[in-house]
């Protein structure tokens, strides 16, 4: 997906409803300065459901350490995509083309200071064993920090909420 169509997407919100990706960014920034001596996560993490289509599900979140955070989500819906290869490298790569997106902005707002993560549905149990070193070399290449299961509630958890 491109940087425009991006910008042109829906995120929902279980604080502010239905919000642009202006909107998530602008929020994102306010939320920042309410407290702005407390350390602060910005967390990027997908999840996917296959059904009849596959349903992608990228979350941001904004996580003040030690007292909450607010959520950000967008769904999207592929063709279905049994390959599950296939799927944890496009969650990974919708994962990493929002974490662009945020991190150009923060540098245009001079927020920069604020760490990236990205949290990938895969660990060292489980089907996705043979993945997390693939898929880790792919974020941590693209110069975001990685987080696997389980410790990854961006993706295991928040976007995995909204598969359904």
């Amino acid at each position: 997906m491109e940087a425009e169509s991006l910008i042109k997407s829906v995120f929902n919100s279980p604080t502010f409803g239905s919000v642009s990706f202006e909107q998530v960014f602008e929020k994102i920034i306010e939320f920042v300065k309410e407290e702005p001596d407390k350390k602060y996560s910005l967390i990027v993490g997908s999840d996917s459901f296959p059904g009849e289509e596959t349903i992608f599900v990228t979350a941001i979140i904004i996580h003040r350490k030690g007292s909450g955070g607010r959520y950000f989500y967008r769904k999207l819906k592929y063709e279905k995509m049994d390959n599950l290869k296939l799927r944890i490298f496009t969650e990974a790569s919708l994962s990493l083309e929002i974490a662009e997106a945020l991190k150009k902005k923060l540098s245009e707002n001079g927020v920069s200071r604020l760490p990236v993560e990205i949290h990938l549905d895969v660990g060292k149990n489980g089907a996705t064993r043979s993945l997390v070193k693939e898929v880790i070399k792919m974020i941590i290449g693209s110069g975001y920090i990685a987080v696997t299961k389980p410790d990854s509630f961006g993706a295991s958890k928040v976007a995995d909420r909204h598969t359904n």
